[in-house]
């Protein structure tokens, strides 16, 4: 918890009630539904909160901003974004019924109200968005041809309606087809620990 507050400093009080809670929710999730690497689980909150969290240094939403997290697996990037921005409107979509579960019943725990979690694959969502959301999904061009349908037309943030996706290691392949709109940005230049060196922040408008 102490990882979210050092880059966090002003949540409310509610906010860091609701953010620490999440590690023994996850824990207790984790010995029935595998949702996080049982290896990973004591990182929760810097391989995946604070990872999730890294998705606010581009996007800064207006009040009812919606947000689709596709294939958010056990609720991530969707929860701790949902956390940070209780003004807007996140669904989070997975096709393992289990994960979605374990994301309902989190929600349901800390009180999000924000938050409605969905067992539909991608292609069956037709929900209208202001950005779609996702951590390492899928390769880039497909993540584009998948949820372009998803992207509302109406502009209403700083930043054109699009795609905002986590991603690892070599991304120049995946890039490389939208060079002149994609945005870049390395985690290491924001987070300081090791695990975030080759983590980057990939931002398309579409």
């Amino acid at each position: 918890m102490n990882e979210i507050l050092r880059y966090f400093p002003d949540l409310t009080e509610r906010q860091q009630e609701q953010f620490g809670a999440l590690y023994d929710l996850y824990s207790d999730w984790n010995q029935k539904i595998n949702v996080i690497s049982r290896k990973d689980i004591e990182h929760l909150y810097t391989h995946h909160v604070l990872h999730s969290l890294a998705i606010a240094h581009e996007l800064h939403p207006v009040k009812g901003t919606e947000i689709l997290d596709l294939g958010t697996g056990g609720g991530f990037p969707g929860i701790p974004l949902a956390i940070l921005w209780p003004e807007c409107g996140f669904h989070l979509i997975d096709g393992t019924g289990k994960k979605i579960r374990v994301v309902e019943e989190v929600a349901k725990a800390i009180g999000l109200t924000n938050v409605r979690a969905t067992h539909i694959r991608g292609e069956e969502e037709h929900g209208s968005y202001d950005f779609v959301v996702s951590r390492a999904v899928m390769p880039l061009p497909d993540l584009v041809r998948l949820v372009r349908k998803n992207i509302s037309r109406r502009q209403r943030n700083a930043i054109a309606n699009g795609i905002l996706c986590l991603k690892g290691g070599d991304i120049s392949a995946e890039t490389a087809p939208f060079k002149r709109i994609v945005e870049v940005s390395h985690l290491s230049d924001w987070f300081h620990d090791e695990w975030f060196a080759e983590k980057h922040l990939i931002y398309l408008p579409i």
